[in-house]
């Protein structure tokens, strides 16, 4: 199975983060500029939390809150769970599965390296799958055992 280290490769893009001290609209804002549902709260180079589209939904639009004065970390998740470069990609799946998570920052001794989204684990297994098929393929029209 794949690690975090060679999905990370397949993706592209520098890391999108925030600060805690930030507002939700710099976080909304970096989101759509990025086409993503998630960024990092990073306060001198120190992951301190993650901040999704739904936090921001939720925790802030439903109450009435507005988005330009409403700081980053009275809505963030603190101490976000996180995998290592090493760490399968199998493992980072079923964590995901099990708390419900669709983003992983990512941590190589103390330091955010990426983030492992939902969407590279899908895509992952996509291409493992395809191997698989192929191998299996060129199994069956070869002459194999028996053929």
């Amino acid at each position: 199975m794949t690690t975090v280290k060679s999905a990370l490769a397949q993706k592209s893009g520098a890391l999108i983060h925030v600060r805690s001290d930030d507002m939700v609209f710099k976080a909304l804002t970096q989101m759509r500029d990025n086409r993503v549902r998630s960024v990092l709260v990073i306060d001198d180079e120190v992951l301190v939390g993650i901040v999704s589209q739904g936090d921001c939904a939720i925790k802030v639009l439903l109450p009435g809150l507005d988005a330009k004065t409403t700081v980053i970390s009275q809505v963030m998740t603190r101490n976000p769970i996180t995998v290592k470069l090493s760490d399968q990609i199998d493992s980072c799946m079923a964590l995901m599965s099990a708390k419900g998570f669709r983003h992983l920052p990512v941590l190589e001794a103390g330091k955010v390296v990426g983030v492992i989204s939902i969407g590279d684990v899908v895509k992952d297994t996509i291409r493992d799958l395809k191997l698989n098929v192929n191998d299996l393929m060129g199994y069956i029209m070869s002459d194999g055992p028996g053929g």
